[in-house]
C-alpha cells in the first residue's frame, strides 16, 4: 500500500494512476487547497480499480499517522506543497509553512509509523541559474525563489535525517516542466485562475477563454530568442515515480533528474501547439521577468543508470494530450460530468 500526498492534483493524479495500474493499492490523501476531488474519481473510472481518499492536510501530523497505520502502508510519495513561483516571492512564510513544515509533520508520522521509504517531489529550480548545461545532478545548487529554496531545505533535511537513521530509502526526483494529460482526456492540468504555467495559458488562449498569451522577453540568446526549458509529459513523469519507489533498496538518498534532456523554446512550444489543434495562439511581447533564464534542460543519463527510467513521449503529444484534455474540459473539473467507474474492483479493508 502507497500512500500519495497531494494526490488529487496534476501530477498526483497521473501518480495515481501509475500505481493502480502497476497493481499496487493507493492512500490519496490531499487537502483540496488547490485540486478537486473529481480528479481522484476520474483516476478510478480510468483503472477501473478503487483507492482510499483522505482529506486531510500533511501538516496534521496524527491524521497522517493514523492513515499510515490503518491501511498498513509500506511507503510514501510526497507529492504535496504549494508550487507557484511568483506567488511564493509575495508569500515566502506560506510556502515554508506549507512545504518545509508540512514535510516535518509527514516526516515525523512516517517514523512513528516505522515508514521508512519516501518518494519526495522536488524541483529543478533548486538548481538555480545554470551554471553548464544540460543539468546534471551534480550541478551547483543555488535556488533564487522560496518556492525553490523551500524544496533545497527539505532535500537538505531528507539528506541529514538519512546520515540519523539507516533505515530510511530516499527517493529525490527533481522535475523539469511537467505538461500534457492523459491520453483518455480525463485527467490533466486545472489551474485555479490565471495559469502560471506555458501550457495551460496556451491551451486557454487557443480555446478562447484568454485573449492573447504573454511570452516574457523575446532578446534570449536562442535561436528565436525566447526562453529554452525542458518540457515533460506528466504521463512519463508519474513513471518516474514508479521506477524510484521499485529501486528504493538501498538507504540513504537517491537524486534523480526527471526531463527529457530537451530543450523547446516558448515559440516552439506555441508553433507546435497550433500545428495539433488546428488553432491560432495570439501572443505579445512583454519584458523579460527578473530571475528567468535564457535556458534549462537536464541530463537524464543518470535516471536511466539509476532507475532503468527515460521519457518516451514527445513535444508534439505532450500538445496534443494537453489539446484533448482542454477540449473535453474547456472549464476543467468544474461542472463537468464525471465518468462512472468501469468495474468494481477488490475491496480495500482496513487494518484495525
Amino acid at each position: 500500500m502507497v500512500l500519495v500526498t497531494g494526490a488529487a492534483g496534476y501530477i498526483g493524479s497521473h501518480v495515481c494512476i501509475a500505481l493502480l495500474d502497476a497493481g499496487l493499492d493507493v492512500v490519496a490523501v490531499d487537502n483540496l487547497c488547490n485540486s478537486s476531488k473529481a480528479s481522484l474519481e476520474r483516476v478510478q473510472s480510468i483503472c477501473g480499480r478503487t483507492l482510499v481518499f483522505r482529506h486531510a492536510d500533511i501538516r496534521n501530523e496524527d491524521v497522517i499517522y493514523d492513515a499510515l497505520r490503518a491501511y498498513g502502508v509500506t511507503a510514501v510519495v510526497h507529492l504535496a506543497g504549494l508550487k507557484a513561483v511568483g506567488d511564493s516571492n509575495i508569500r515566502p512564510m506560506t510556502y515554508y509553512e506549507n512545504n518545509v513544515l508540512g514535510t516535518m509533520r509527514l516526516v515525523s508520522a512516517m517514523k512513528r509509523a516505522n515508514v521508512k521509504s519516501l518518494v519526495f517531489s522536488s524541483s529543478a529550480t533548486v538548481y538555480g541559474i545554470p551554471n553548464y548545461l544540460p543539468l546534471d545532478e551534480k550541478h551547483p545548487l543555488g535556488p533564487t525563489n522560496p518556492y525553490g529554496r523551500t524544496k533545497l531545505v527539505i532535500e537538505e533535511m531528507l539528506k541529514d535525517l538519512c546520515g540519523s537513521d539507516d533505515g530510511w530509502r530516499i527517493g529525490n526526483l527533481r522535475y523539469f516542466n511537467p505538461v500534457g494529460a492523459h491520453e483518455s482526456g480525463l485527467v490533466g492540468e486545472d489551474p485555479i485562475g490565471v495559469p502560471s504555467n506555458l501550457l495551460p495559458f496556451v491551451a486557454q488562449v487557443a480555446i478562447g477563454r484568454r485573449e492573447k498569451l504573454q511570452i516574457w522577453g523575446n532578446d534570449y540568446a536562442t535561436p528565436d530568442g525566447t526562453g529554452i526549458r525542458d518540457f515533460i509529459h506528466v504521463v512519463d513523469l508519474a513513471s518516474g515515480h514508479l521506477s524510484a519507489l521499485r529501486h528504493l533498496i538501498k538507504p540513504g538518498v537517491l537524486t534523480v533528474n526527471l526531463g527529457t534532456g530537451n530543450g523547446s523554446s516558448v515559440l516552439e512550444v506555441v508553433r507546435t501547439f497550433e500545428a495539433v489543434s488546428g488553432r491560432s495562439v495570439p501572443y505579445e511581447v512583454k519584458e523579460r521577468r527578473a530571475g528567468d533564464v535564457a535556458a534549462c534542460f537536464a541530463d537524464p543519463t543518470f535516471a536511466m543508470d539509476a532507475l532503468g527510467w527515460k521519457s518516451t513521449r514527445s513535444l508534439q503529444q505532450m500538445c496534443a494530450d494537453h489539446w484533448r484534455w482542454q477540449l473535453q474540459n474547456p472549464n476543467g473539473y468544474h461542472g463537468s460530468e464525471l465518468p462512472k467507474v468501469r468495474e468494481r474492483p477488490r475491496h480495500l479493508h482496513r487494518r484495525a
